[in-house]
């Protein structure tokens, strides 16, 4: 492995990989849509903790989460569904309930997968959430970074959305991890719903900069850059139905000219054909190199929520292993494949079976 991302060993840390942000309650009506439903399976999701999950469940990684839950039966709930994802929860912060959710509460999200023409839909409630009150001085960084000992430490554009507050408690967890010694990674996940009240995209790349300065590994999709920090990207079409990886090469180019903290620039590149037909693939900048992933042409797709986070997952994972640069860029493109072909938020997949896809074996069978 290049010199360029120093990682510390496990020896030295409790934990492999932590992350900050909001966990929710996924409502999911199936086949069927958000507005006629009257059933809906639950699930556990959100941007930064779909990727600590799948680096314990599919790459058996020692993970923890930080966060924030109300202390009522619904919290309870999403504690036993984040016990069964196997991620330890020794640093969440319990909100006393108020009796009705007036000031803290557990956050919902309804999504619908979509289908052929039709795109998914994602209908957020989760004004107040519990997550979202953390405020700086909450959590005990140094126990964390320094006592404990991280090895990865992941936050994302999710969370610096959902607050005023929250943009400062992510800023701060990375100064202690930076202190520390621990390697930063962001997922820029630009969602237009979660700034439309708080100053929209202009806002979203101001924030995303002053974070990006602390970071050392800096992913995103195909429009994050552009909406989230500002880089324009040439020849990207509105309906991103067609996509040219010399283009992202450029865009990630300026990038690190502007930050040059930046020793990783990853990003998915897919290509939207139908909600359940896409090209998928990525491409990964790292030690002045670029590597990309096979193209997965047609890619076909049954979920596509948490295929981005399931890439940063293979990526952090391919880091914290010791794998070479090309290995990591197709094991972050294959677990984001094999977490849309499932449902839910979250990668149902295991490490023989990304290994199988990065070999490209078949996939016939198997009795």
């Amino acid at each position: 492995m290049a010199a360029s991302l120093k990682i510390k060993s496990k020896s030295e840390c409790k934990w492999d990989a932590v992350a900050l942000g909001e966990i929710m309650l996924r409502l999911d009506p199936g086949e069927a849509r958000i507005k006629t439903a009257r059933n809906f399976h639950i699930w556990e999701g959100g941007g930064e903790y779909n990727v600590i999950r799948g680096l314990k469940k599919c790459f058996n990684m020692d993970t923890s989460i930080i966060t924030g839950i109300v202390n009522n039966d619904i919290g309870y709930l999403l504690e036993d569904l984040i016990y069964q994802g196997g991620v330890d929860m020794s640093y969440v912060k319990w909100f006393p309930f108020d009796g009705v959710g007036r000031n803290v509460r557990v956050g919902l999200n309804f999504t619908e997968r979509g289908y052929g023409i039709r795109g998914a839909l994602g209908v957020s409630d989760r004004a107040n959430s519990a997550a979202s009150k953390l405020k700086v001085g909450d959590i005990d960084w140094e126990k964390i970074f320094k006592t404990d000992g991280v090895r990865w430490f992941h936050c994302g554009g999710i969370y610096a959305a959902l607050s005023e507050d929250t943009p400062e408690v992510i800023m701060e967890a990375m100064k202690y991890a930076k202190k520390n010694g621990t390697i930063i990674s962001y997922d820029l996940n630009y969602r237009p719903s979660l700034w439309k009240a708080a100053g929209g995209k202009e806002k979203a790349i101001s924030v995303n900069r002053k974070i990006a300065k602390y970071v050392d590994v800096m992913m995103g999709n195909e429009e994050d850059f552009t909406a989230a920090l500002g880089f324009e990207i040439e020849n990207i079409d509105d309906n991103l139905s067609k996509l040219e990886p010399e283009n992202f090469k450029k865009m990630i180019a300026k990038c690190i000219k502007i930050y040059p903290n930046f020793k990783v620039v990853a990003t998915t590149l897919r290509a939207v054909k139908t909600a359940t037909i896409n090209d998928w693939g990525a491409i990964m900048y790292y030690d002045k190199n670029f590597y990309q992933a096979v193209n997965r042409e047609n890619l076909e797709i049954y979920d596509r929520v948490g295929g981005g986070d399931s890439f940063a997952s293979g990526i952090i994972y391919g880091f914290l292993s010791g794998k070479a640069p090309d290995e990591i860029v197709e094991y972050g493109a294959a677990h984001g494949a094999l977490a849309m072909t499932t449902p839910g938020d979250t990668s149902m997949a295991s490490l023989r079976e990304v290994e199988k896809t990065v070999s490209g074996s078949n996939i016939r069978v198997e009795r």
